[in-house]
């Protein structure tokens, strides 16, 4: 009876897992939105008058970097701190695969907020 019930509930934290660092990257990207993104556009040699209305996020930055950080914790929680449910043989989440992706896109996200939230401090730098 507790081998059925392990194996219906270890695709389930998968899937939180991989939904909290999709949510994560999404709020990193979003963060971010208003100033690494025209700065990066720049420094690529693009522009226009559009990459201005990028900038018209920055108010909602702190708000997009709260959520971001909050799903990137909840996110680092289940790969790090959770124990780890027994997987079926053969399923997604007994596949080494899943923990290494799931980990690269919070790494990844963490980076994008952090470099989000210390924008003032490290791009007056390259201008």
């Amino acid at each position: 009876m507790s081998d059925i019930h392990d194996a219906e509930t270890a695709p389930r934290s998968a899937d939180h897992k991989g939904l909290f660092a999709t949510l994560g990257l999404a709020g990193a990207f979003l963060a971010s939105a208003c100033c690494i993104v025209p700065l990066v556009l720049v420094t690529l040699g693009i522009s226009g008058a559009w990459i201005g209305n990028l900038t018209a996020l920055e108010p909602y930055k702190p708000l997009t970097s709260g959520i971001a950080i909050v799903f990137i914790g909840l996110g680092f929680w289940h790969v790090y701190f959770r124990t780890k449910p027994v997987c079926v043989e053969g399923s997604y989440c007994a596949r080494p695969q899943s923990s290494r992706l799931t980990k690269t896109v919070l790494w990844a996200a963490t980076v994008l907020v952090l470099l989000s939230v210390t924008l003032n401090w490290w791009a007056p730098l390259l201008y």
